[in-house]
């Protein structure tokens, strides 16, 4: 099995903290809808004999798509590759969610929305420069489910800095009660290239501090545990049933064709990626080269990418896994590293499979790379 994510590189406005690869110039559109169908013809043996299970469409913002466009893009992937779709999930913002659009998109396959909500909030909306309203979230699920749309995620931006954390608590209420069945949420970071990043520079914004931070992540794995969400991956809960597909297989190693500008691939065994740019993008495919790098991954590289995810999720790590594939006694080679972190109560056993506590999760990556070879 295998997926596909489609990069859509366009926005209305940019969002002071976001630092993926996007234009606000939408007059490429319709050549990129074009090329990156000619990406997916070009790259049709990527992913071997696969059989895609899944599609995702992010940014960007894909929601700013004609349904036409979308259309042309799924039926290239249906006339190109092996199709077996068990997910089909369109990002969107809330102001995007017209009844026409909805419509559409439920007509062409998509049971999935991921909704990019970051706050109710009417002031942080408007301090993070989004371009829908605190009521357009409010009411987005509402109307999606009117259509007939049963699969959500809301994404939620906790570390907004405050004297208290009252707005927090408010997003995390308001978002529980909508009942999406999957809430993805992210710390507010501030990016050098971003509108955060020179205020910052130039004395104009001050980060929360990271106790802050980690109490609020704090509350959100409290609230999402009383409302039976499941910590799945650090960053998305989900009900039992309603993890995502498409980015669980991230986690899991499992192999991905990314199409698009900045979009990153996986083949099983390589990594690459394409520029970080809509004109050097455009020109390579309209010249037929396929713009894309490729990453080598060396053994060492290949376990290390494996720790640092898989600790990332309720699966953990297979130490047993681990010495069949690179010969290394993990629990051997790291014992007084396990050690320390057994005593802090970080760790999570279950025979030789090894995953994060709750409070483990908060240092994460600290604990990978303290587990790298």
């Amino acid at each position: 099995m295998a997926g596909i994510y489609i990069h859509i590189p366009f926005c209305k406005q940019a969002c002071h903290y976001c630092d993926f690869h996007f234009s606000t110039n939408l007059k490429s559109m319709e050549d990129m809808v074009e090329m990156i169908q000619q990406e997916l013809i070009l790259r049709k043996n990527y992913l071997g004999t696969e059989t895609i299970e899944t599609v995702y469409f992010g940014g960007g913002t894909p929601s700013l798509l004609k349904p036409e466009m979308i259309h042309s893009i799924l039926d290239q992937i249906q006339s190109t590759f092996s199709n077996q779709w068990k997910e089909v999930t369109i990002e969107a913002n809330p102001d995007d969610l017209t009844d026409s659009n909805l419509k559409a998109w439920k007509e062409l396959g998509f049971d999935r929305l991921s909704l990019g909500v970051q706050s109710f909030n009417a002031e942080v909306l408007k301090f993070y420069n989004r371009a829908h309203t605190s009521e357009e979230s409010k009411i987005a699920i509402d109307k999606a489910r009117a259509i007939g749309f049963e699969k959500f995620s809301l994404d939620l931006i906790y570390g907004y800095p405050s004297d208290n954390h009252k707005i927090w608590e408010n997003d995390l209420k308001e978002a529980l009660i909508r009942d999406p069945g999957h809430i993805s949420s992210y710390g507010l970071t501030v990016e050098p290239k971003t509108a955060l990043g020179n205020w910052e520079k130039t004395g104009k914004f001050t980060q929360a501090n990271e106790e802050f931070v980690s109490q609020q992540f704090e509350m959100l794995q409290e609230a999402m545990d009383q409302g039976g969400y499941i910590q799945y991956e650090i960053s998305n809960f989900g009900k039992p049933d309603n993890f995502a597909l498409h980015n669980t297989n991230y986690w899991k190693g499992i192999p991905y064709l990314g199409v698009g500008p900045s979009a990153h691939s996986f083949d099983g065994k390589h990594r690459g990626f394409n520029p970080r740019s809509n004109s050097k993008y455009l020109n390579s495919l309209k010249a037929g080269v396929i713009p894309f790098e490729i990453e080598e991954l060396s053994p060492e590289d290949s376990l290390n990418e494996y720790i640092l995810t898989g600790l990332r999720t309720i699966w953990g790590i297979d130490l047993d896994l681990i010495e069949e594939r690179h010969q290394i006694n993990l629990r051997a080679e790291k014992s007084s590293v396990l050690e320390k972190m057994n005593d802090q109560g970080w760790l999570l056993w279950k025979d030789n499979q090894l995953s994060l506590s709750k409070s483990g999760k908060l240092l994460a990556d600290c604990i990978a790379a303290a587990l790298f070879i």
